[in-house]
């Protein structure tokens, strides 16, 4: 399902669980430098967070923030989420639960 917004000055704000993420382009070619047709591209499943949700409901009016920021690398189900536009970019909406990990730069912790 895509969603197109075709609006100047529109900003998304996810509600709930949703997360709000850009994933990263798909490679083009080979290590070797071949080039990969786009119907063999396989998406990698991962991106980085643009927005957010508030909160996950845990029922009996129980809620917790989410795991995740503005600005955390993500590893996700690549068959998960709602596909939008915006201004002709592309994102998509998922929920925590399609998450599978946060990529962490091991270069920026040492």
């Amino acid at each position: 399902m895509l969603v197109n917004v075709e609006r100047k000055n529109v900003a998304l704000k996810p509600l709930g669980s949703f997360i709000l993420v850009d994933p990263f382009e798909e490679r083009t070619e080979t290590e070797s430098g071949l080039y990969i047709p786009e119907s063999a591209r396989e998406k990698d499943g991962t991106a980085l967070v643009v927005a957010v949700g508030d909160s996950v409901d845990l029922g009996g009016g129980l809620q917790r923030p989410l795991r995740v920021k503005v600005g955390d690398k993500v590893l996700f189900d690549k068959f998960a989420g709602v596909k939008t536009q915006v201004d002709g970019k592309s994102y998509l909406f998922l929920r925590e639960t399609d998450l599978y990990a946060v990529l962490i730069d091991k270069t920026v912790e040492a």
